[in-house]
């Protein structure tokens, strides 16, 4: 049986996409079902029959609630910016840059973990 977890990953500008990833095989979509209909042309034998996993982003050791809280406060700025014309401050884009791509990161370790178990 094959375990596919699908996570939204949110770019720089706040745009938000999915990553399904099995195994070493991973595709992005704008909808979770994008992403998913890409992996699974992937897999072999060709189609899904699985366990998909969707987990709940609740906060935890890879990426906690004060990280979570921050991203979304730098998030709001970011739009509240962006639809006045202007930009963030070099130092909180960097952060957001980082905070991101941190989200990324723990997203893919959740998808290891799970795949392990």
């Amino acid at each position: 049986m094959t375990t596919v977890a699908i996570l939204p990953i949110f770019d720089v500008r706040g745009e938000k996409t999915y990553r399904a990833i099995a195994g070493n095989k991973q595709s992005v979509g704008k909808t979770a079902g994008q992403a998913l209909d890409a992996l699974t042309d992937q897999l072999e034998p060709p189609g899904f029959s699985g366990l998909l996993l969707i987990p709940d982003f609740q906060p935890d050791a890879l990426f906690n609630v004060a990280q979570q809280q921050r991203l979304a406060d730098l998030m709001n700025q970011w739009r509240a910016m962006r639809d006045r014309g202007e930009e963030l401050p070099e130092n909180q884009q960097t952060e957001l840059e980082q905070l991101v791509e941190m989200e990324l990161t723990a997203a893919t370790g959740r998808s290891i973990l799970l795949a392990r178990s």
